[in-house]
């Protein structure tokens, strides 16, 4: 028997100061990232929360689609108005990524963060997160930081099922989609005040660092032709990986610029 997820559902379970406190919710949409863009439009309030059961043109990462079955995962997006400079807001992508790992993990779980945002179950991704920004002049008119979260997914296309999971593949039985959203709102809302304070991630690295998968792991930094390995050792201020390097000395590794990967597996 399907579990209600509806507009309802979700603000009951929604106990924070902003964040979520107002719920914008649809069966369909293009994508949520969209919808909240067009609730900024109509001048909608800094926390607001779009959530779809199901986007027709949802999208991850450097321009790919991303889709799920309907019923299966909580697909929302969360509109800001920061009043910092634009030069910070790609933080929010980490800050995100750390809030949805801690919120799972308060249902049971052992997720992981893959540097940078990628929050894993047993090596393999169960969320996505894409940060988009709208700029007036020197000045953020919107931050809209869109997450979709694998929950009841029962099976992933052939191509997909080594990289991918869900909670339910992860725990073998259902969950009430409705408790996630506000467990990301929460841990979201205090994450973000904590950065709003000092523009960076000094306040939420040792958290941040906790949950790192690649924490003290060997990695692969690929960067074309200066590819090499080490030991990733935690995060700057502002999120940039830290590398041991195999002949002692240490480098720093850029999200926008490399990839990072784990010498046997995903993570």
């Amino acid at each position: 028997m399907d579990i209600l997820y509806d507009k309802d559902t979700i603000s009951a379970n929604i106990h924070t100061k902003w964040a979520g406190q107002t719920v914008h919710f649809v069966k369909r949409t293009d994508s949520t990232n969209l919808m909240a863009k067009r609730l900024a439009d109509r001048k909608f309030p800094h926390g607001t929360l779009a959530v779809a059961e199901y986007q027709s043109a949802g999208r991850g990462r450097l321009g790919r689609s991303w889709q799920a079955p309907r019923g299966t995962s909580v697909m929302m997006s969360l509109l800001l108005l920061p009043e910092f400079e634009p030069k910070y807001a790609s933080m929010l992508t980490i800050v995100m990524g750390l809030s949805v790992a801690q919120a799972v993990n308060k249902l049971g779980f052992d997720t992981t963060i893959k540097w940078p945002n990628d929050v894993v179950a047993s090596h393999k991704k169960i969320c996505g997160i894409l940060t988009e920004m709208a700029v007036e002049g020197n000045k953020i008119r919107n931050v809209v930081i869109g997450v979709g979260i694998n929950i009841n997914i029962k099976k992933f296309p052939e191509e997909m099922a080594d990289k991918a999971t869900s909670l339910y593949l992860e725990a073998g039985h259902e969950f009430d989609r409705s408790l996630v959203p506000g467990l990301v709102m929460e841990a979201f809302e205090k994450n973000y005040e904590k950065f709003a304070k000092t523009c960076d991630l000094s306040l939420l690295r040792e958290d941040y660092e906790e949950l790192l998968a690649n924490m003290d792991q060997p990695v692969r930094v690929i960067a074309g032709e200066d590819s090499f390995e080490g030991i990733a050792r935690g995060i700057t201020d502002i999120g940039v990986l830290i590398v041991e390097r195999q002949d002692g000395t240490y480098t720093t590794v850029n999200a926008g610029e490399v990839s990072v990967r784990g010498l046997y597996s995903y993570v």
